[in-house]
Parts: structure tokens; sequence; C-alpha cells
């Protein structure tokens, strides 16, 4: 017969098997909605301070968790969703522009000038069926029209849950945290390091990435004025937008915009653009987003970079912030392994 402690052993073998087979299944039934759980967990910590200065004055956590949550929606949602409006009435204006015929008859004009591009053009369109391609692309406009009310209806769906666990992450934070020490397998000291360094990590992240991608937008607007770009500070937004996705996010403004100004003829105006978008614009953040946020976040220039477009890949654009918080979980973790094993021997910078 096994023994008491054999006996021990293997129910906690078994529970652990069995938490461990539910956890799974928890995050599986999550995975829907983690976009949502993210955006709410991020909010809650950018927040912070501004949500403890009205908590303090009042007193009941319900109405200050309310309060709260409208202010995020007027100050964040509520521009966002007129931006996009105002975003795709640009890109369908655009689009017009594209297709008349003053700027058909401008391209064919630069193209006579250039007699060595319109042979390369000539190229590429006769080795293009355009029959073909035509009816392939609009076979594949047809069949995203659905999945685009779709996409629209999810949108909604993850905004709203969101907001909605951002009011609860408002008024039960001390209860959330409680939780988090509870079964967080660690000293009650490192446990607080943890979720310091955690906290830290999604603040500077957000912020800093924030941070820079308004500076991209303000740098961005500029030269859009200077050549006189229309819809100036709707192009400036998008780029601060577009530039919280690193190396290249502010790249999908002013390129399309380079683009169009040499279709119309402005082909001067569409090089300077491209000169100071890809030496100024693109490459800033380059310098800027190590400064604000490598020293909160305690990582090295390349650690930083690798971890945001690592979790991009891995998990979208979610990853911008997962990224970062997942390489300083896991260096904090080494960290205390190497305090535990080497208690003599510090850490380097």
């Amino acid at each position: 017969m096994p023994t008491s402690r054999e006996e021990t052993s293997w129910k906690q073998i078994t529970l652990f098997l069995l938490t461990f087979g539910i956890i799974v299944v928890c995050a599986f039934i999550l995975q829907p909605f983690f976009m949502a759980i993210v955006g709410a967990i991020v909010l809650a910590v950018i927040t912070q301070r501004p949500y403890n200065w009205l908590d303090r004055r009042i007193r009941n956590k319900s109405l200050a968790a309310t309060l709260a949550l409208i202010l995020v929606i007027l100050a964040i949602v509520v521009p966002s969703f007129f931006l996009v409006q105002s975003l795709g009435k640009q890109v369908f204006a655009t689009v017009k522009v594209l297709r008349d015929d003053n700027t058909q008859t401008k391209f064919s004009e630069f193209l006579g000038s250039h007699p060595s591009l319109a042979s390369h053009v000539e190229t590429i369109t006769d080795s293009i069926d355009i029959g073909h391609a035509a009816q392939t692309t609009a076979s594949f406009i047809g069949s995203k029209l659905g999945s685009l009310l779709k996409n629209s209806v999810q949108i909604i769906t993850q905004l709203v849950i969101m907001l909605f666990i951002l009011f609860f992450l408002f008024r039960d934070r001390p209860l959330a945290i409680s939780l988090l020490r509870s079964v967080i397998p660690l000293r009650d000291d490192e446990t607080g390091e943890l979720l310091k360094r955690v906290g830290d990590a999604i603040y500077a992240t957000a912020l800093g990435r924030l941070a820079v991608a308004a500076v991209q937008g303000v740098l961005a607007g500029l030269a859009f004025w200077v050549l006189g770009v229309p819809g100036i500070i709707l192009w400036a937004f998008t780029t601060v937008a577009c530039a919280m996705i690193p190396a290249f996010g502010s790249f999908l403004v002013w390129a399309p915009i380079a683009l169009y100004l040499g279709l119309s003829g402005h082909w001067e105006k569409a090089l300077l653009l491209a000169i100071w978008g890809g030496f100024v614009v693109s490459t800033i953040d380059n310098f800027l987003y190590p400064i604000l946020v490598g020293t909160r976040l305690r990582s090295h220039t390349v650690t930083i970079l690798i971890s945001i477009l690592g979790g991009i890949a891995v998990f979208g654009l979610t990853g911008i912030i997962l990224g970062p918080v997942i390489f300083t979980i896991a260096s904090t973790l080494l960290e205390f392994w190497h305090t535990r094993t080497h208690p003599q021997e510090p850490l380097p910078d």
C-alpha cells in the first residue's frame, strides 16, 4: 500500500495537472476577448494617477469609476471614432482625385517627358492581364464586404467589453492586486517588485510610444503644411496613430501622400516629402524611444526593439505592449533566480 506521503504527492500532482488544464481551457475561452482585456489593463495602468486623484475626492468608488470611465470615453474613444470617420472620407477623396481625368493627364505628360520611366511602366503593364486583374480585384473586394461588416461588429463588441472590464479595474483595483499577490509563487517583496516592473513596462511602453508617435505626427504635419497638402491636421493625427507601430508605421501615411503629390504633377514636393519622411520622421523613433522608455524598462535598445517587433508578430497590435511586458517579466524572474542562487554576485547593469 502507498504511504501517506506518496498519496499526498500524487494528490498534489493531480491537483496541479487539473489546475493547469482548467487554466488552459480558460485561456481558450478568453482568447476572443484578448485585445479587450489587454486594452482595459493598459488604460487602467496609464490612467492610474488621474484616477487616484479622482478617487481621493469622491468617496464612492462606483461613482469615481463611472466618472473615470466617462472621461476615458470622451478623451480617447470619441476622438478615435471621428478620426477614423474623417480618415475614411479622405481616402475616398484621394481615390476620386486619382481617378480624375486631369490627374491621369498629368501623369501621362510626366511619362512622356521621361521616356525611360515610361518604357519600364509599359513593360510592367504589358506583363499584366488587365482584364483578369480587374476581375480578381472585384471578386476580392466583393468577398471582403461581408467580412468588413463582421469586423465592425467585432470591434464594437471588443470596445464594449474593454470599457466594461475597465470600470471594474478602476473600482476593484486593490482586489485585483491582492488576487495576483495570492497566486504568484514568489515572496512578498519579489511579488511587489515584479508587479511594479510590469506596471512600469506598460506605462512606459504605452505613453513612451505615444510620445514618440506624437513627435512624428508633428514633424510630418509640419512637412504637410509646408508642402501644401490638404487636410493637414487629419493626416498629422493619422501619422500619430500609425506611428504607434514601430519601424514603419509613419511610412504608411507619408509614402502614399508623397505618391499622391507625384501623380498630381508635384514631383519636387513628392521628393522633398520622401526625403523628410524617410530620414527624419521614420528614423527619429530609433533615437527617442530608447531614451524615453529604456530607462524605465531597464532594457537595452536592441531588447526593446526586438520585444516590440516580436510581440507584434506573435500577438498583433497588442504585442506593442505584451512584447516588452513579457520580456520584463522574464528578466525580472531571471534576476530573482540569480539572486537566490548567487546572492554574493550582483547582476551587471
